[in-house]
């Protein structure tokens, strides 16, 4: 057999303790589900299995195989050049934000049909409405300004009956809106949550790509990122920072209809400026939650504008028993 390139690394840090996806992946019980991801399955310099994480095509099918060995999705694929996300730390950001739901309801999470989240820029993956829906039952609207990227998402909801009515992804006409366009009148949402763009230009993201093949020894010419990515899914005008700040400054429009916004935050140094701003729009009872996924940390924002005795009312009235 060949050898994979990834071999083991310093011990990781765990995940979240309900995200399914902990230790090593189980290659042998993943290739028997999936003969396209078998395919791609190496011996490692330790002799163990695993795949060339380096191959787009491999991650794909690793990502398929998991998907339906821990969710039922029976069907899942993106359109060439698309961003194809690792799942493990994607299940951390809904588990983690599920935890902050219950920490508002005496340590219950809520959970069911009742419960509905947004999802800003869902993607052609859709991952976290599949994900979020499987684990607990939750509602999803995926917002996505690429009609290319809703299409496949749709695609994929229309195609798996386990999801099928509980997400509904919608374009995003105006690219520089987050919530209007999306957000209807009278609709309510439990919670945002949304994977900003990391970089600043076009330029910044190959940078970043080349940065990360010559650390891995590879040939600075072949950007191809392994898990893909569009321009509006890497980079915007301004990188995280300025998107978050708009998304912030919008939300307030929609405080009412929302009882917790989340972002991720890749950026440690960003935390900062970031917790400024929402104390210049008065946000309340903002935190940012750390998580851990293997060598890699990262974290996301939360905050509200409801009082705590809207906050009381908008529980009592949705999260209820009924």
């Amino acid at each position: 057999m060949s050898k994979a390139l990834k071999g083991k690394g310093p011990k990781a840090a765990l995940l979240h303790p309900r995200n399914p996806h902990q230790g090593r992946y189980d290659f042998e019980a993943l290739g028997r589900l999936s003969a396209d991801l078998k395919g791609f399955i190496l011996l490692n310099r330790f002799d163990e299995e695993s795949i060339d994480f380096h191959n787009p095509d491999a991650v794909k099918a690793l990502n398929k195989a998991l998907l339906l060995q821990n969710y039922g999705i029976h069907f899942w694929d993106i359109p060439p050049g698309y961003l194809c996300p690792p799942i493990p730390g994607r299940a951390d950001y809904i588990h983690y934000l599920a935890d902050q739901l219950a920490a508002d309801n005496q340590g219950v999470i809520p959970s069911g049909r009742r419960i509905r989240g947004l999802d800003i820029g869902v993607g052609a993956n859709c991952i976290y409405p599949l994900i979020g829906s499987r684990s607990y039952g939750w509602q999803f609207v995926g917002a996505d300004i690429d009609p290319v990227a809703v299409n496949g998402a749709n695609l994929i909801v229309e195609a798996n009956p386990v999801v099928k009515g509980r997400i509904e992804n919608r374009l995003q006409t105006d690219s520089e809106s987050m919530f209007k366009g999306v957000v209807n009148p009278s609709e309510q949402f439990d919670f945002t949550l949304c994977n900003p763009p990391f970089h600043g230009s076009a330029e910044e993201a190959e940078s970043g790509t080349r940065r990360k093949l010559k650390n891995l020894g590879k040939e600075s010419s072949d950007i191809t990122l392994n898990f893909g990515g569009r321009q509006n899914e890497l980079w915007c005008k301004g990188g995280e920072l300025a998107f978050i700040k708009r998304m912030i400054l919008q939300s307030r429009e929609f405080g009412e209809q929302c009882y917790l916004f989340s972002c991720l935050i890749s950026r440690q140094d960003n935390i900062a400026p970031i917790k400024r701003i929402l104390k210049s729009v008065s946000a309340k009872n903002v935190r940012v939650i750390d998580m851990a996924q293997g060598q890699k940390s990262s974290r996301f924002v939360v905050w509200t504008f409801l009082s705590k005795a809207e906050q009381a009312d908008w529980r009592q009235l949705r999260w209820g028993d009924k």
